[in-house]
């Protein structure tokens, strides 16, 4: 039996996604076969206006819909201090347990040779430039995931860091979050107990 079409360029979408296979994708296309139509509409148009209403913010690019985005541009209690992430979730993670209080600077990624990502493929350099041009800033805090590829990501920054403070191009320390967070686990599904004893534990690198 030959599946339609329509049904088929969806199912392939859907397969393009992370973590959806070719059965979860068959099953999501047939499940919205039974979705009424304005729903679906709506549907269309949110991926539609996805990229459209959304932009990177100039300063720690952060996912907003404004430049800069709202904790960029708005009074935190800590100015002093960056906290490094991978991805715009992991900021949702660490403001979920509203103990951070200081400003933020995601990457989009972590060095991965095996898929062809290196320093340059993410927002690094606008890091050490932050570093460089902030004098407010006190300490940097490299909280990437806890895997191989995060691991080497926080050693990569943390020697450029270093270089810039040698060459006297900033008086900050460099620290990296505490043992509380299990090795290879993502920070985005790490509770807030957790997150709030690996910001208290950290260390420097």
């Amino acid at each position: 039996m030959k599946i339609p079409k329509p049904l088929l360029r969806l199912i392939e979408s859907f397969q393009k996604l992370p973590g959806i296979g070719p059965k979860t994708a068959q099953r999501l296309t047939y499940y919205l076969l039974h979705v009424p139509q304005g729903e679906l509409d709506m549907f269309a148009r949110s991926l539609t206006q996805l990229k459209k209403d959304t932009t990177l913010c100039s300063i720690c690019r952060n996912v907003a819909e404004t430049d800069p985005c709202p904790i960029c541009a708005g009074e935190r209690g800590n100015e002093e201090t960056i906290l490094v992430v991978e991805q715009p979730l992991d900021i949702l993670a660490f403001e979920r347990i509203r103990k951070f209080k200081g400003r933020y600077h995601v990457l989009h990624g972590s060095i991965s040779p095996l898929e062809n990502i290196g320093p340059d493929e993410l927002y690094i350099d606008d890091l050490l430039t932050r570093a460089k041009e902030d004098e407010n800033i006190k300490e940097i805090i490299i909280a990437t995931n806890p895997t191989m590829e995060g691991e080497a990501t926080a050693m990569y920054i943390s020697k450029k860091l270093k270089a810039q403070i040698a060459d006297g191009n900033g008086a900050f320390k460099v620290t990296r979050l505490g043992m509380g967070v299990p090795t290879g686990a993502d920070l985005e599904y790490a509770d807030e107990t957790t997150l709030e004893q690996a910001i208290e534990g950290r260390r420097s690198i």
